[in-house]
């Protein structure tokens, strides 16, 4: 990956194409677990959301194999999609773009109370 595909992002943007095109060839049911997946998955991504595609890919990697395999999606994702993404992404305690921001904001306020009662 060369510095300027870095900066801009477009080396995601080939790769989340590749996974759109792969996502198209699955099944209807299919189809539509990987977008609920994907969706649940947006929110622990870093700024970028590089962290995310080796996740990404590997998700997409077992709904192939188990559509190619006549397996229902119920049976491999279960009920709990959202629950399912918190667990690939590390965890139900893992913390989402929200969270860290959050944090960011507190430490900042705190910094900035401390200067003025200081």
């Amino acid at each position: 990956m060369s510095f300027w595909e870095t900066i801009t992002g477009s080396d995601l943007t080939r790769e989340w194409k590749a996974f759109e095109a792969r996502a198209a060839a699955l099944p209807a049911d299919y189809r539509a677990a990987w977008e609920k997946v994907a969706f649940h998955l947006l929110p622990y991504g870093d700024f970028t959301g590089r962290n995310l595609m080796p996740i990404l890919d590997g998700v997409l990697g077992l709904l192939e194999e188990t559509a190619a395999e006549g397996q229902s999606v119920h049976e491999v994702l279960g009920d709990d999609i959202a629950g399912f993404c918190a667990a690939l992404a590390g965890g139900e305690g893992a913390r989402t773009f929200r969270d860290r921001w959050r944090a960011q904001l507190n430490r900042n306020v705190a910094r900035k109370l401390g200067q003025l009662g200081g």
